[in-house]
C-alpha cells in the first residue's frame, strides 16, 4: 500500500510550502473527496476505500481528457493529464498481464466458477484484489475468456 491520509496531508503541506499550485489543487480535491466519502460512510475509510477514491478521481481525469481532445482543447487536456499523473503516483503499482491472469485464476477457483453465468461471483472476489492496479474491463474480459474455455 503506497498511500495513506497522513502521506496525503504531508504532501499537501509540502506542495503549499513549495508553491506548487497544480499539486496543491489536486491534493486538496483528493483530500476533500476522501473526507466526503468518510462523512457518507460515517467513519474512516480503509486502505481499499481510499484507493477507490483515487481511482475514481483518475477516472474523472481520463474522461475529461477524452472530452477536451474531442473538443479541440489540447491545453485543457494537458492540464488534466498533469493532474492524472500526480494522482496515479498514489496508486499501488500496476499488475502485469501475468500477475492479473494469476489473480483471475485464483478468483475463479475461489468462486468455484465453471461457466460464464458465474462471472458476477468471480468479479466480486477479483475487484477488491485488483482495484487501482488493473483495468476492470481487461480483467472482466480475462475472466470471460477463462470461463468460456471451461
Amino acid at each position: 500500500m503506497g498511500f495513506s491520509k497522513e502521506q496525503l496531508a504531508g504532501d499537501l503541506k509540502e506542495a503549499l510550502k513549495g508553491g506548487d499550485r497544480l499539486k496543491t489543487s489536486v491534493l486538496r480535491l483528493l483530500s476533500s473527496l476522501i473526507k466526503n466519502r468518510e462523512v457518507e460512510k460515517r467513519g474512516a475509510l480503509d486502505d481499499q476505500e481510499i484507493i477507490q477514491a483515487v481511482v475514481a478521481s483518475c477516472k474523472l481525469r481520463k474522461e475529461a481528457i477524452d472530452q477536451y481532445v474531442k473538443g479541440g482543447r489540447p491545453d485543457l487536456a494537458a492540464k488534466e493529464e498533469a493532474e492524472l499523473k500526480l494522482l496515479e503516483a498514489y496508486l499501488p503499482p500496476p499488475l502485469s498481464a501475468d500477475e492479473l491472469r494469476k489473480k483471475v485464476d485464483e478468483a475463479i477457483l475461489a468462486a468455484g466458477a465453471g461457466s460464464l453465468k458465474d462471472i458476477g461471483k468471480v468479479m466480486t472476489l477479483l475487484m477488491p484484489e485488483i482495484s487501482g492496479r488493473a483495468d476492470g474491463k481487461v480483467a472482466s474480459q480475462m475472466v470471460r475468456d477463462a470461463l468460456s474455455r471451461g
